[in-house]
């Protein structure tokens, strides 16, 4: 076995090391090594909520536009039924067709040479790292498509619908009109009237009662934190609960969903915050993807010494196919 040799330092103090019959043995360490590395790579903050707030078809290629047929009714001679009369009534139908915009998604990579060898050193794949960030923008793309659409294509979301009438919500006993500064009571008239307006403006039809409502983070963290004082409510209940609870839609059998989307944040008229209420199902709104995000093709690259990668996706607009029970409140 090798020897353990002492070197006079620089700085007056001795270096262990060793010899060479050490070292060729196997026996060369390092003095220290004051690195602890961190494995976990820490992504980018963000937040994506558009598959919980709208339904999503997928297939159907690389098309440019996706089509929804409509009917309506009607009947000639209106007033004239019974036996006192000889015209018999007859029924007609018009059928139309909705035709909703399709975008390309396409985004590439590029991976040297040289930094696929590097990783097989650290552990660490570029690739995927760049493959982990691609996703994460095709979520980001796909987030603002749902909410405000893209303006580019002429395309709003489910928070800026050009058909769909903005209304301010009702002054509160305190002559404001947030919600902060509202009764528990007040809120929920605000969430019913917003419900009903939905429901009437659908000739009452009861698949049409919204059964969706998006509010900015901030009020629902006012209704989730602040603690219930209604007359007749014992404690330890939240706002949120009183109002999910409470609202019409729960007393005519459809479960209310109230969540948080940061898009509804000063979308509103004069930049105030908006309440969005709609029917969350593929009849009454939805969404088209006919080519999930795919990898359509990789090919190395002699001139710029990388493997080069095409990601693609074909995404649609948010289809409004009726816009009655669609209901938008400003100001809470």
């Amino acid at each position: 076995m090798g020897k353990r040799i002492m070197i006079p330092s620089m700085y007056g103090n001795a270096v262990p090391t060793f010899d060479a019959a050490a070292i060729s043995s196997g026996m060369a360490f390092l003095v220290s090594e004051l690195e602890k590395i961190d494995p976990k790579l820490r992504e980018p903050l963000t937040s994506t909520t558009y598959p919980r707030d709208i339904e999503i078809q997928s297939g159907g290629g690389w098309v440019e536009a996706t089509s929804a047929m409509n009917v309506d009714f009607s009947a000639t001679g209106q007033g004239e039924i019974g036996g006192v009369q000889n015209n018999i009534r007859r029924i007609q139908a018009d059928i139309s067709k909705d035709l909703f915009k399709v975008m390309p998604y396409e985004i590439s990579m590029g991976v040297k040479y040289v930094d696929v060898q590097r990783g097989a050193v650290t552990g660490r794949s570029i690739e995927q790292v760049y493959d982990t960030g691609i996703r994460l923008d095709y979520d980001k793309f796909m987030d603002a498509n749902t909410y405000i659409g893209q303006e580019k294509y002429g395309t709003q979301g489910l928070v800026n619908q050009k058909d769909v009438a903005a209304v301010a919500v009702s002054t509160g006993a305190s002559g404001q009109t947030t919600w902060d500064k509202k009764t528990p009571e007040e809120i929920l008239k605000d969430i019913n009237e917003a419900i009903m307006s939905g429901w009437a403006k659908s000739q009452y039809d009861q698949s049409a009662i919204p059964n969706h409502i998006l509010i900015p983070p901030k009020q629902y963290t006012h209704l989730v934190s602040t603690s219930l004082t209604v007359a007749g409510v014992t404690g330890g209940i939240s706002i949120l609960e009183y109002l999910l609870q409470n609202n019409i839609a729960k007393n005519k059998g459809v479960d209310l969903f109230i969540g948080d989307c940061r898009w509804c944040e000063g979308i509103g008229v004069g930049s105030k915050d908006r309440l969005v209420a709609y029917v969350n199902d593929s009849r009454f709104v939805g969404m088209d993807v006919p080519v999930p995000l795919t990898r359509a093709m990789t090919q190395p690259s002699v001139h710029t010494a990388s493997y080069e990668s095409l990601y693609v996706s074909n995404v649609g607009q948010v289809k409004v196919h009726y816009v009655e029970p669609f209901v938008y409140r400003d100001g809470i």
